[in-house]
Protein backbone atom coordinates (compact mmCIF):
# COMPACT_ATOMS: atom_id res chain seq x y z
CA UNK A 1 0.00 0.00 0.00
CA UNK A 2 1.68 3.62 -1.14
CA UNK A 3 0.84 4.99 1.90
CA UNK A 4 2.41 2.72 4.61
CA UNK A 5 6.08 2.70 5.80
CA UNK A 6 8.27 -0.71 5.66
CA UNK A 7 7.10 -4.01 8.26
CA UNK A 8 8.33 -2.84 11.91
CA UNK A 9 12.07 -4.08 12.30
CA UNK A 10 11.41 -5.33 15.75
CA UNK A 11 10.34 -9.03 16.34
CA UNK A 12 6.53 -9.35 16.52
CA UNK A 13 5.69 -10.29 19.95
CA UNK A 14 2.79 -12.17 20.56
CA UNK A 15 3.02 -10.72 24.42
CA UNK A 16 0.57 -7.54 24.56
CA UNK A 17 2.05 -4.74 27.33
CA UNK A 18 0.59 -1.82 28.24
CA UNK A 19 1.66 1.35 26.27
CA UNK A 20 1.73 5.05 26.43
CA UNK A 21 -0.25 6.47 23.50
CA UNK A 22 1.93 8.35 20.78
CA UNK A 23 1.59 9.80 17.83
CA UNK A 24 2.91 8.03 14.97
CA UNK A 25 4.43 10.09 11.79
CA UNK A 26 3.10 9.10 8.75
CA UNK A 27 6.03 6.98 7.20
CA UNK A 28 7.35 5.36 10.21
CA UNK A 29 4.23 2.75 10.93
CA UNK A 30 0.78 1.67 9.22
CA UNK A 31 -2.16 3.08 10.68
CA UNK A 32 -0.11 6.04 12.25
CA UNK A 33 -1.33 9.98 11.97
CA UNK A 34 -1.35 11.64 8.64
CA UNK A 35 -2.35 15.40 7.51
CA UNK A 36 -4.54 15.65 4.42
CA UNK A 37 -3.48 16.71 1.10
CA UNK A 38 -3.05 19.93 0.38
CA UNK A 39 -6.21 22.19 0.16
CA UNK A 40 -5.78 22.51 -3.74
CA UNK A 41 -6.17 18.90 -4.06
CA UNK A 42 -9.82 19.44 -2.02
CA UNK A 43 -12.22 21.63 -3.84
CA UNK A 44 -15.58 20.48 -4.61
CA UNK A 45 -17.25 17.70 -1.58
CA UNK A 46 -19.79 19.60 -0.01
CA UNK A 47 -19.14 19.64 3.58
CA UNK A 48 -22.12 18.29 4.49
CA UNK A 49 -21.28 17.97 8.11
CA UNK A 50 -23.71 15.25 10.12
CA UNK A 51 -26.58 15.19 7.91
CA UNK A 52 -25.39 13.04 5.48
CA UNK A 53 -26.83 15.04 2.93
CA UNK A 54 -25.53 14.26 -0.45
CA UNK A 55 -23.07 16.64 -2.37
CA UNK A 56 -23.73 19.65 -3.77
CA UNK A 57 -24.08 19.80 -7.76
CA UNK A 58 -22.36 23.13 -7.73
CA UNK A 59 -19.55 21.81 -5.87
CA UNK A 60 -18.80 18.37 -6.94
CA UNK A 61 -16.00 17.47 -8.68
CA UNK A 62 -15.25 16.39 -12.28
CA UNK A 63 -14.23 12.93 -10.63
CA UNK A 64 -17.92 12.45 -8.78
CA UNK A 65 -19.91 13.68 -11.90
CA UNK A 66 -17.82 11.21 -14.23
CA UNK A 67 -19.41 8.74 -12.17
CA UNK A 68 -22.60 9.54 -12.69
CA UNK A 69 -22.26 10.46 -16.19
CA UNK A 70 -19.41 9.01 -17.36
CA UNK A 71 -20.40 6.34 -20.21
CA UNK A 72 -17.01 4.54 -19.97
CA UNK A 73 -18.10 3.01 -17.20
CA UNK A 74 -18.44 -0.95 -17.28
CA UNK A 75 -21.79 -2.59 -17.20
CA UNK A 76 -20.65 -4.46 -13.91
CA UNK A 77 -20.29 -1.00 -12.48
CA UNK A 78 -23.10 0.58 -13.22
CA UNK A 79 -24.58 -2.34 -11.63
CA UNK A 80 -22.84 -2.31 -8.46
CA UNK A 81 -23.63 1.22 -8.00
CA UNK A 82 -27.24 0.92 -8.46
CA UNK A 83 -27.41 -1.68 -5.95
CA UNK A 84 -25.77 0.58 -3.16
CA UNK A 85 -28.26 -0.16 0.21
CA UNK A 86 -30.68 2.36 -0.45
CA UNK A 87 -30.79 3.03 3.25
CA UNK A 88 -26.89 4.25 3.01
CA UNK A 89 -26.25 7.92 3.17
CA UNK A 90 -25.36 10.04 0.38
CA UNK A 91 -21.79 10.73 1.44
CA UNK A 92 -21.43 6.96 2.19
CA UNK A 93 -22.41 6.17 -1.39
CA UNK A 94 -20.33 9.12 -2.47
CA UNK A 95 -16.96 7.03 -1.61
CA UNK A 96 -18.65 3.89 -2.33
CA UNK A 97 -19.59 5.06 -5.80
CA UNK A 98 -15.72 6.37 -6.25
CA UNK A 99 -13.82 3.23 -4.77
CA UNK A 100 -16.28 1.25 -7.27
CA UNK A 101 -14.50 2.27 -10.31
CA UNK A 102 -11.00 3.09 -8.47
CA UNK A 103 -8.17 2.67 -10.82
CA UNK A 104 -4.70 2.21 -9.52
CA UNK A 105 -3.48 3.68 -12.80
CA UNK A 106 -5.63 6.97 -12.43
CA UNK A 107 -5.73 7.64 -8.82
CA UNK A 108 -4.07 6.67 -5.13
CA UNK A 109 -6.68 5.11 -2.34
CA UNK A 110 -4.57 7.63 0.29
CA UNK A 111 -5.54 11.01 -1.97
CA UNK A 112 -9.25 9.45 -2.66
CA UNK A 113 -10.12 9.19 0.92
CA UNK A 114 -8.29 12.33 1.99
CA UNK A 115 -10.52 14.29 -0.28
CA UNK A 116 -13.88 12.59 1.38
CA UNK A 117 -12.65 13.23 4.80
CA UNK A 118 -12.37 16.95 3.89
CA UNK A 119 -15.09 17.51 2.54
CA UNK A 120 -17.79 15.53 3.77
CA UNK A 121 -16.76 15.10 8.24
CA UNK A 122 -17.69 11.79 8.24
CA UNK A 123 -18.49 10.00 11.74
CA UNK A 124 -17.75 6.72 12.37
CA UNK A 125 -20.94 5.37 11.52
CA UNK A 126 -20.23 6.24 8.22
CA UNK A 127 -16.97 4.54 8.31
CA UNK A 128 -18.67 1.47 9.42
CA UNK A 129 -21.07 1.41 7.08
CA UNK A 130 -18.59 2.07 4.04
CA UNK A 131 -15.98 -1.04 5.61
CA UNK A 132 -19.58 -3.19 6.21
CA UNK A 133 -20.43 -2.74 2.35
CA UNK A 134 -16.83 -3.43 1.27
CA UNK A 135 -16.77 -6.58 3.29
CA UNK A 136 -20.04 -7.86 2.22
CA UNK A 137 -18.57 -7.27 -1.30
CA UNK A 138 -14.97 -9.22 -0.69
CA UNK A 139 -14.06 -6.00 -1.97
CA UNK A 140 -10.35 -5.34 -2.71
CA UNK A 141 -9.86 -2.58 -1.20
CA UNK A 142 -11.43 -3.25 2.26
CA UNK A 143 -8.00 -3.87 3.92
CA UNK A 144 -6.84 -0.59 2.46
CA UNK A 145 -9.85 1.38 3.52
CA UNK A 146 -9.99 -0.08 6.93
CA UNK A 147 -6.10 0.74 7.53
CA UNK A 148 -6.55 4.70 6.48
CA UNK A 149 -9.78 4.45 8.62
CA UNK A 150 -7.86 3.52 11.88
CA UNK A 151 -5.87 7.12 11.41
CA UNK A 152 -8.98 9.00 10.94
CA UNK A 153 -10.05 10.62 14.66
CA UNK A 154 -13.42 10.44 13.32
CA UNK A 155 -12.91 6.59 12.90
CA UNK A 156 -12.61 6.50 16.61
CA UNK A 157 -10.71 3.19 16.20
CA UNK A 158 -11.37 0.85 19.61
CA UNK A 159 -9.21 -2.57 20.18
CA UNK A 160 -12.07 -4.71 18.74
CA UNK A 161 -11.41 -2.58 15.58
CA UNK A 162 -8.04 -3.97 15.56
CA UNK A 163 -8.84 -7.44 16.88
CA UNK A 164 -11.72 -7.78 13.73
CA UNK A 165 -8.56 -6.73 11.28
CA UNK A 166 -5.87 -8.59 12.98
CA UNK A 167 -8.46 -11.94 12.50
CA UNK A 168 -9.32 -10.46 8.67
CA UNK A 169 -5.69 -10.49 8.36
CA UNK A 170 -5.38 -14.43 9.39
CA UNK A 171 -8.01 -15.41 7.81
CA UNK A 172 -6.11 -14.67 4.79
CA UNK A 173 -2.40 -16.25 5.94
CA UNK A 174 -1.60 -12.38 5.65
CA UNK A 175 0.84 -12.56 9.11
CA UNK A 176 2.82 -10.27 8.79
CA UNK A 177 0.31 -7.31 8.35
CA UNK A 178 -1.73 -8.36 10.88
CA UNK A 179 1.60 -7.92 12.62
CA UNK A 180 1.93 -5.13 11.71
CA UNK A 181 -1.79 -4.25 12.96
CA UNK A 182 -0.83 -5.69 16.52
CA UNK A 183 1.83 -3.62 16.89
CA UNK A 184 0.27 0.04 16.11
CA UNK A 185 -2.65 -1.51 18.24
CA UNK A 186 -0.26 -1.49 20.93
CA UNK A 187 1.41 1.87 20.07
CA UNK A 188 -2.01 2.93 20.08
CA UNK A 189 -1.94 2.43 23.77
CA UNK A 190 -4.50 -0.92 23.77
CA UNK A 191 -4.08 -4.03 25.71
CA UNK A 192 -4.40 -7.18 24.65
CA UNK A 193 -8.02 -8.81 26.10
CA UNK A 194 -9.10 -12.15 25.21
CA UNK A 195 -10.53 -11.74 22.43
CA UNK A 196 -7.29 -10.21 21.21
CA UNK A 197 -5.61 -12.83 22.38
CA UNK A 198 -7.27 -15.39 21.31
CA UNK A 199 -7.53 -14.03 17.93
CA UNK A 200 -3.96 -14.25 17.81
CA UNK A 201 -3.17 -17.85 19.35
CA UNK A 202 -5.32 -19.42 16.43
CA UNK A 203 -3.34 -16.72 14.02
CA UNK A 204 -0.16 -18.54 14.96
CA UNK A 205 -1.78 -21.82 15.22
CA UNK A 206 -3.16 -21.38 11.35
CA UNK A 207 0.64 -20.27 10.52
CA UNK A 208 2.23 -23.23 11.86
CA UNK A 209 4.21 -21.18 14.47
CA UNK A 210 3.90 -23.56 17.68
CA UNK A 211 6.46 -21.42 19.68
CA UNK A 212 4.63 -18.17 19.51
CA UNK A 213 1.26 -20.29 19.35
CA UNK A 214 2.32 -21.34 22.80
CA UNK A 215 3.81 -18.43 24.59
CA UNK A 216 0.68 -16.20 23.32
CA UNK A 217 -1.91 -19.03 25.48
CA UNK A 218 0.79 -18.98 28.37
CA UNK A 219 0.09 -15.01 28.31
CA UNK A 220 -3.37 -16.03 28.34
CA UNK A 221 -2.88 -17.88 31.76
CA UNK A 222 -0.64 -15.54 33.29
CA UNK A 223 -2.88 -12.67 32.86
CA UNK A 224 -5.60 -14.41 34.06
CA UNK A 225 -7.66 -14.01 30.53
CA UNK A 226 -10.86 -16.71 30.74
CA UNK A 227 -9.79 -19.53 28.43
CA UNK A 228 -12.58 -20.84 26.06
CA UNK A 229 -13.08 -23.67 23.81
CA UNK A 230 -11.80 -21.04 20.93
CA UNK A 231 -8.98 -20.58 22.53
CA UNK A 232 -8.02 -24.04 23.62
CA UNK A 233 -8.62 -25.20 20.28
CA UNK A 234 -6.50 -22.81 18.83
CA UNK A 235 -3.71 -24.10 20.57
CA UNK A 236 -4.69 -28.03 20.13
CA UNK A 237 -4.48 -27.58 16.32
CA UNK A 238 -1.01 -26.19 16.70
CA UNK A 239 0.50 -29.02 18.38
CA UNK A 240 -1.69 -31.06 15.43
CA UNK A 241 -0.13 -29.42 12.75
CA UNK A 242 3.40 -29.40 14.45
CA UNK A 243 2.99 -33.68 14.83
CA UNK A 244 2.91 -33.28 18.88
CA UNK A 245 0.23 -35.22 19.26
CA UNK A 246 0.63 -35.82 23.32
CA UNK A 247 0.67 -32.14 23.91
CA UNK A 248 -2.69 -32.06 22.11
CA UNK A 249 -4.05 -34.79 24.21
CA UNK A 250 -3.35 -33.51 27.34
CA UNK A 251 -4.31 -29.99 26.43
CA UNK A 252 -7.80 -31.65 25.48
CA UNK A 253 -8.04 -33.25 28.94
CA UNK A 254 -7.19 -29.99 30.52
CA UNK A 255 -10.34 -28.99 28.86
CA UNK A 256 -12.41 -31.83 29.76
CA UNK A 257 -11.28 -31.28 33.48
CA UNK A 258 -12.35 -27.79 33.05
CA UNK A 259 -15.86 -29.10 31.59
CA UNK A 260 -14.82 -27.33 28.54
CA UNK A 261 -15.09 -29.31 24.72
CA UNK A 262 -13.29 -28.04 22.04
CA UNK A 263 -15.26 -27.91 18.59
CA UNK A 264 -15.69 -31.21 16.73
CA UNK A 265 -13.41 -30.24 13.93
CA UNK A 266 -10.76 -30.18 16.54
CA UNK A 267 -11.52 -33.82 17.82
CA UNK A 268 -11.55 -34.70 14.30
CA UNK A 269 -8.23 -33.63 13.12
CA UNK A 270 -6.16 -35.56 16.42
CA UNK A 271 -8.16 -38.18 14.99
CA UNK A 272 -7.07 -38.49 11.60
CA UNK A 273 -3.16 -37.67 12.75
CA UNK A 274 -3.32 -40.61 14.99
CA UNK A 275 -5.21 -42.75 11.90
CA UNK A 276 -2.86 -41.52 9.56
CA UNK A 277 0.34 -42.78 11.25
CA UNK A 278 -1.56 -45.94 11.70
CA UNK A 279 -1.32 -45.29 15.74
CA UNK A 280 -4.72 -47.58 16.54
CA UNK A 281 -4.17 -46.62 20.17
CA UNK A 282 -4.01 -43.11 19.71
CA UNK A 283 -6.94 -43.26 17.74
CA UNK A 284 -9.12 -45.31 19.66
CA UNK A 285 -8.13 -42.55 22.51
CA UNK A 286 -9.09 -39.83 20.14
CA UNK A 287 -12.65 -41.67 19.17
CA UNK A 288 -13.51 -42.18 22.90
CA UNK A 289 -12.42 -38.63 23.41
CA UNK A 290 -15.81 -37.35 21.00
CA UNK A 291 -17.92 -39.29 22.81
CA UNK A 292 -17.11 -37.91 26.19
CA UNK A 293 -17.19 -34.84 24.71
CA UNK A 294 -21.18 -35.72 23.57
CA UNK A 295 -20.47 -35.53 19.79
CA UNK A 296 -21.97 -38.47 18.01
CA UNK A 297 -19.34 -40.32 15.74
CA UNK A 298 -20.77 -40.17 12.18
CA UNK A 299 -19.40 -42.50 8.92
CA UNK A 300 -16.31 -40.05 8.48
CA UNK A 301 -14.90 -40.40 11.62
CA UNK A 302 -15.81 -44.11 12.78
CA UNK A 303 -13.73 -44.54 8.98
CA UNK A 304 -11.02 -42.99 10.61
CA UNK A 305 -10.68 -45.09 13.18
CA UNK A 306 -11.13 -48.13 11.18
CA UNK A 307 -8.83 -47.11 8.82
CA UNK A 308 -5.80 -46.83 12.05
CA UNK A 309 -6.76 -50.40 12.83
CA UNK A 310 -6.24 -51.44 8.71
CA UNK A 311 -2.77 -49.61 8.67
CA UNK A 312 -1.68 -51.22 11.99
CA UNK A 313 -2.69 -54.75 11.10
CA UNK A 314 -5.47 -55.61 13.74
CA UNK A 315 -8.02 -56.75 11.32
CA UNK A 316 -9.60 -58.31 13.90
CA UNK A 317 -10.47 -54.68 15.54
CA UNK A 318 -10.99 -53.23 12.26
CA UNK A 319 -14.41 -55.91 11.84
CA UNK A 320 -15.24 -55.20 15.49
CA UNK A 321 -14.89 -51.01 14.95
CA UNK A 322 -16.64 -51.71 11.45
CA UNK A 323 -19.78 -53.79 13.43
CA UNK A 324 -20.05 -51.05 16.65
CA UNK A 325 -20.62 -48.39 13.53
CA UNK A 326 -22.99 -50.57 11.94
CA UNK A 327 -25.43 -51.99 15.31
CA UNK A 328 -24.77 -48.07 16.23
CA UNK A 329 -27.54 -47.61 12.96
CA UNK A 330 -24.54 -45.76 11.10
CA UNK A 331 -24.94 -46.93 6.88
CA UNK A 332 -21.12 -47.67 6.32
CA UNK A 333 -20.07 -45.46 3.20
CA UNK A 334 -18.24 -46.84 0.59
CA UNK A 335 -15.00 -46.25 2.04
CA UNK A 336 -15.17 -47.73 5.45
CA UNK A 337 -16.61 -50.86 3.45
CA UNK A 338 -13.05 -50.88 1.00
CA UNK A 339 -10.64 -50.47 4.40
CA UNK A 340 -12.16 -53.53 5.60
CA UNK A 341 -12.12 -55.32 2.15
CA UNK A 342 -8.74 -54.50 1.99
CA UNK A 343 -7.34 -55.54 5.39
CA UNK A 344 -8.98 -59.05 4.06
CA UNK A 345 -7.25 -59.13 1.05
CA UNK A 346 -3.87 -58.52 2.30
CA UNK A 347 -4.83 -61.52 4.90
CA UNK A 348 -5.75 -63.65 1.85
CA UNK A 349 -9.50 -64.60 4.01
CA UNK A 350 -11.52 -64.45 1.19
CA UNK A 351 -14.56 -66.32 3.53
CA UNK A 352 -14.78 -62.81 5.96
CA UNK A 353 -14.75 -60.64 3.10
CA UNK A 354 -17.84 -62.74 1.37
CA UNK A 355 -19.32 -63.07 4.60
CA UNK A 356 -19.36 -59.06 4.99
CA UNK A 357 -20.63 -58.72 1.57
CA UNK A 358 -23.85 -60.86 2.08
CA UNK A 359 -24.51 -59.12 5.17
CA UNK A 360 -24.18 -55.55 3.52
CA UNK A 361 -26.80 -57.47 1.01
CA UNK A 362 -29.01 -58.15 3.65
CA UNK A 363 -29.63 -54.94 4.71
CA UNK A 364 -29.36 -53.13 1.31
CA UNK A 365 -26.35 -51.50 1.30
CA UNK A 366 -25.42 -50.58 -1.82
CA UNK A 367 -21.33 -50.87 -2.89
CA UNK A 368 -19.77 -48.14 -3.71
CA UNK A 369 -17.34 -47.60 -6.95
CA UNK A 370 -13.76 -48.24 -4.32
CA UNK A 371 -15.37 -51.25 -3.07
CA UNK A 372 -16.29 -52.72 -6.05
CA UNK A 373 -13.09 -51.64 -7.65
CA UNK A 374 -11.30 -53.59 -5.25
CA UNK A 375 -13.27 -56.59 -5.15
CA UNK A 376 -12.47 -56.53 -8.99
CA UNK A 377 -9.13 -56.52 -8.95
CA UNK A 378 -9.04 -59.04 -6.11
CA UNK A 379 -10.78 -61.58 -7.60
CA UNK A 380 -9.04 -60.91 -11.17
CA UNK A 381 -5.52 -62.09 -9.27
CA UNK A 382 -7.56 -64.99 -8.43
CA UNK A 383 -8.77 -65.70 -12.11
CA UNK A 384 -12.43 -65.74 -11.40
CA UNK A 385 -13.12 -61.79 -12.75
CA UNK A 386 -15.59 -63.07 -14.77
CA UNK A 387 -17.92 -64.58 -12.34
CA UNK A 388 -17.16 -61.64 -10.42
CA UNK A 389 -18.46 -59.49 -12.80
CA UNK A 390 -21.83 -61.24 -13.08
CA UNK A 391 -21.82 -61.55 -9.33
CA UNK A 392 -21.75 -57.75 -8.74
CA UNK A 393 -24.01 -57.17 -12.01
CA UNK A 394 -27.02 -59.05 -10.09
CA UNK A 395 -26.35 -57.88 -6.85
CA UNK A 396 -26.63 -54.70 -8.40
CA UNK A 397 -29.81 -54.77 -10.04
CA UNK A 398 -31.82 -56.30 -7.16
CA UNK A 399 -30.35 -53.07 -5.51
CA UNK A 400 -31.89 -51.00 -8.22
CA UNK A 401 -35.41 -52.92 -7.96
CA UNK A 402 -35.17 -52.85 -3.94
CA UNK A 403 -35.20 -48.74 -4.31
CA UNK A 404 -37.71 -48.56 -6.98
Amino acid sequence: MAYFAPKFSITPSPICTSAYKTSIPLRSSPFGARKPPDSHLLQAFNRGGDSGNGVREMERPPALKRVRASPNLSEEQKLAISQLPPKMTNRCKALMKQITCFSAENGSVPRMLAFWVRNTKPQRADWLAVLKELERLNHFLYFEVAEYAFTEESFEASIRDYTKIIHGYAKQDKLGEAERALEAMKNRGFMCDQVTLTALVHMYSKAGNLKLAEDTFEEMKLLGVPLDKRSYGSIVMAYIRAGKLTSAESSLREMEARQIYAPREVYKALLRAYSMLGDSQGAQRAFDAIQVAGIIPDAKVCGLLINAYVASGQTREARIAFENMRRSDLEPNDKCTALLLAAYEKENRLKEALDVLMELERDNVMLGKESSDLLVQWFRRLGVVEEVDRVLKDFASRMHEHIL
